[in-house]
């Protein structure tokens, strides 16, 4: 008998809410039974397993992400858009680690097809268009982008840059700069080898 009140959203949410209290790691079918006081059997007629739950969370995570982004880039360009887009991803990682770290969980193709992950991709190469870079190297510049937020806030979130100054807020907006600069300026591909 499923027990009143459960849902799959429900359950998500509290797996999500679960991630930022323990970790992303922490989450289980069985943990957030014990939220609910309820046994976990009674779980699995909303979800099949852990790995469904936690792709279930990393999804709600990547719509989270993907709202805020669009909110944020709204009536934006340039480096505006640029601050306002990286403001976005340090500011849902510090407000929800856990959701996070699944927001990078790895997902089979068509969940990731059904997820936000294209939305992401297409607002980073909205920024990329008010610098005037056309393929490749808006597909670089995207894989530099995603690499520099995410390898700052990791590096943040597990304490990297609290023993010593200038202080993180510091350092985040001379790395929007220096990036905005890196994207006004982008290299021009080396020219092919002579045969």
């Amino acid at each position: 008998m499923v027990r009143a009140g459960l849902t799959v959203e429900r359950l998500t949410q509290a797996g999500a809410e679960l991630a930022d209290d323990v970790g992303f790691e922490q989450v289980t079918v069985s943990a957030v039974a014990r939220r609910f006081d309820v046994k976990v059997a009674s779980l699995y007629s909303h979800l099949k397993n852990s790995h469904d739950l936690k792709t279930r969370i990393a999804l709600l995570a990547l719509e989270e992400l993907a709202d805020r982004g669009a909110a944020a880039l709204a009536g934006r360009a340039g480096k505006d858009a640029l601050a306002a887009f990286a403001d976005v991803y340090r500011d849902y990682a510090q407000e929800h680690p856990g959701r996070y770290t699944a927001a990078r969980f790895r997902l089979d193709p068509e969940a990731a097809a059904a997820g936000a992950g294209a939305r992401h991709a297409q607002m980073m190469r909205a920024i990329l268009r008010g610098y005037d870079l056309t393929e490749p190297d808006q597909t670089h510049a995207v894989r530099l982008l995603g690499s520099v937020f995410h390898g700052y806030v990791s590096l943040e979130a597990a304490g990297a840059f609290s023993h010593s100054a200038p202080g993180t807020e510091e350092s985040w907006s001379r790395i929007v700069d220096a990036l905005d600069a890196l994207l006004r300026n982008w290299p021009a591909p080396a020219p092919a080898p002579a045969p």
